[in-house]
């Protein structure tokens, strides 16, 4: 299968053996390029997009990344895409705003489920189906979270989805009082950040990934398709919007927890381990 945005084929980015490559997907290519600058071996795949692929190695273990674009239209492109070709191990490194006060700038979240206040996803399932990650994954990005030191500054919980940044977060717009209202609720439920790709995500993860027949599946390389999101918070309400540098900041911590959530992944599914 050769894919006309990603401008690849499935030989070029196969790797890990039956599980296949792990895929890391933030929004920004400057985020892909940076990832891509820390693993060994790197291959870049150019595209008249800008959704360059990076193929590289962490230690031993086959990693690649691209970069989805902002909004759930287009992680509906590339993940397909990705899908079609074989991928099946898939996690967003994105960033958010925080919606509550223990969720610092420079901190990380581990999206459980994310509310699918964006509409891509419609088209796939009816409202009411959830947008969950795999249970999995969460599971080891935790514990590679407390085994990097990192267990004070990572929190795992819900994300809200959104189509519109200034509008739905921001309340600009002839509709703003009702969108505060509506930010206003999720916060009061614990929802702990918002973002704008996660939840298209998980829907298509579970589409395409089917349930296990059994429990067991759960733990092993079985399942036919895993995602997870990773989310550094760039913005608070009370602090606004952070600098570059600390965003910079941020993104490096994200980075570096989610390569080291790779690894953990690839040890709980038997994948040679990063040396």
């Amino acid at each position: 299968m050769h894919a006309h945005h990603l401008e690849t084929d499935s030989a070029a980015i196969a790797g890990n053996g039956a599980i296949g490559r792990y895929f890391l997907l933030p929004g920004s290519l400057d985020r892909a390029e940076r990832i891509g600058a820390r693993l060994t071996g790197t291959q870049r795949i150019s595209n008249r997009r800008r959704l360059d692929v990076f193929l590289g190695r962490w230690g031993n273990i086959d990693v690649g990344v691209v970069p989805t674009g902002m909004g759930c239209p287009s992680v509906d492109i590339v993940v397909t895409e990705l899908i079609q070709l074989g991928v099946r191990r898939m996690t967003r490194v994105g960033t958010s705003g925080s919606l509550q006060a223990q969720a610092k700038i420079g901190d990380v979240v581990i999206a459980t489920g994310a509310v699918r206040d964006e509409s891509t996803s419609d088209v796939y399932t009816p409202r009411g189906f959830p947008a969950v990650a795999c249970p999995f994954m969460v599971d080891a990005y935790a514990e590679a979270a407390v085994n990097a030191g990192l267990g004070e500054r990572v929190h795992a919980g819900l994300v809200h989805s959104k189509d519109s940044f200034f509008g739905r977060e921001f309340g600009c717009g002839p509709d703003g009082k009702r969108n505060h209202e509506y930010m206003d609720r999720l916060i009061k439920a614990g929802v702990i950040a918002s973002e704008m790709e996660a939840a298209h995500l998980f829907v298509l993860g579970s589409v395409y990934g089917g349930a296990p027949t059994h429990v067991s599946a759960l733990r092993t390389a079985e399942a036919r398709l895993r995602c997870g999101a990773l989310l550094a918070i760039i913005g608070t309400p009370e602090a606004g919007i952070a600098s570059r540098e600390q965003e910079v900041e941020a993104e490096e911590r994200l980075i570096s927890l989610a390569l080291a959530g790779t690894v953990e992944l690839a040890r709980r599914e038997s994948v040679t381990p990063a040396r």
